[in-house]
């Protein structure tokens, strides 16, 4: 059995693993960060400001930034000439989020002779006339270098994609511990509400169990932070280093939200990845659900199973018991009201 860890320690360790992979595969040159996450998952902001951070560190800042659809070809070729492009990660990489599959379809057609790195991914598809079109493109482009997060993920590309392929751990964990707010409930349940949900999995709340997903955004807040943001607008005279302010703002508040959701719960249940692994970093023990195809638990196996906090269960109720008995053994702390 694999000794357990201290959050700290674990995150640590997994940081400088993030870091010699990309270390070792980055090259030289003016870089560009594309397909910013411009949604409400809080995961996917998560991501952005690890690779960030890691960017920052090495004093590797890109001089172009974009979402898929400010992306512009020609600006991107002026801004960092011959150097690369990297993609921000996630779980995008094949059949379940197509916008996102087609825009690394249009980057490996559109910059050939460049390199592009693909930041840690889940890959699924449920299409092999899919998976054999991206196998074409990367094989024509000739120089990607994808980074899986996954062992399923792993042999995949293996055995479909002729290019640059390596295990690395999610750029989130590059964000380091962080510090959690005081328990308002004893147990928070983080459930996705989207396509990825595990099929037939739903049990009732049980009493002190808050549910909820991070899916939705508080209009007011969001109205708040366009209003000050275009007020910046004003000040400044570099659109690219306003997108980037932009950019890095939003995902701030976004991910600022998701760590206050999940320190509501003295314990966590969750089947979202970085409900997860944010729970890791704010040190929250909690018990963890398989997502639709395997990306939670393959990655739990992989990297984070061994946290002392960590949980698992195979279906929503019994995650709910074994939350509450986590509860207990911790000696049903108070709980702050408000």
């Amino acid at each position: 059995m694999t000794d357990k860890k201290p959050a700290r320690v674990l995150v640590a360790e997994l940081a400088r693993q993030f870091e010699g992979v990309l270390d070792s595969v980055l090259p030289a040159g003016k870089l560009a960060l594309v397909d910013f996450p411009g949604h409400s998952n809080v995961g996917d902001s998560a991501i952005w400001l690890g690779e960030m951070a890691y960017l920052r560190k090495r004093g590797r800042l890109p001089v172009y930034y974009s979402a898929i659809n400010d992306f512009d070809d020609e600006e991107c070729r002026q801004a960092i000439g011959d150097g690369p492009i990297l993609i921000h990660g996630g779980g995008n990489m094949g059949t379940l989020w197509p916008k996102h599959e087609a825009f690394r379809l249009h980057l490996l057609q559109k910059h050939r002779g460049r390199p592009l790195i693909q930041m840690p991914e889940s890959i699924h598809y449920a299409d092999p006339a899919a998976a054999a079109e991206m196998a074409a493109a990367i094989r024509a482009h000739g120089q990607f270098t994808l980074l899986v997060r996954d062992q399923r993920s792993l042999a995949f590309a293996k055995e479909h994609f002729d290019c640059t392929i390596r295990l690395c751990p999610d750029a989130a964990l590059m964000l380091g511990s962080q510090q959690r707010a005081p328990a308002r409930v004893p147990v928070f349940a983080l459930l996705r509400t989207d396509h990825e949900r595990a099929a037939g999995d739903a049990a009732a709340l049980p009493d002190g169990v808050v549910a909820d997903d991070w899916l939705e955004e508080d209009p007011r807040q969001k109205r708040y932070l366009r209003l000050s943001l275009k007020l910046a607008r004003l000040i400044s005279r570099d659109p690219m280093a306003m997108r980037a302010t932009r950019q890095r703002r939003v995902a701030e508040w976004r991910l600022k939200r998701g760590l206050a959701m999940l320190s509501t719960g003295e314990v966590v249940v969750t089947d979202r990845l970085h409900a997860h692994i944010l729970s890791v970093l704010l040190d929250i023990p909690h018990v963890l659900l398989d997502n639709s195809y395997g990306k939670v638990a393959g990655f739990a196996d992989q990297w984070t199973g061994s946290y002392e906090g960590l949980v698992r269960a195979t279906h929503q109720a019994e995650a709910f018991a074994k939350a509450f008995d986590v509860y207990r053994a911790r000696g049903a702390p108070r709980i702050v009201n408000g």
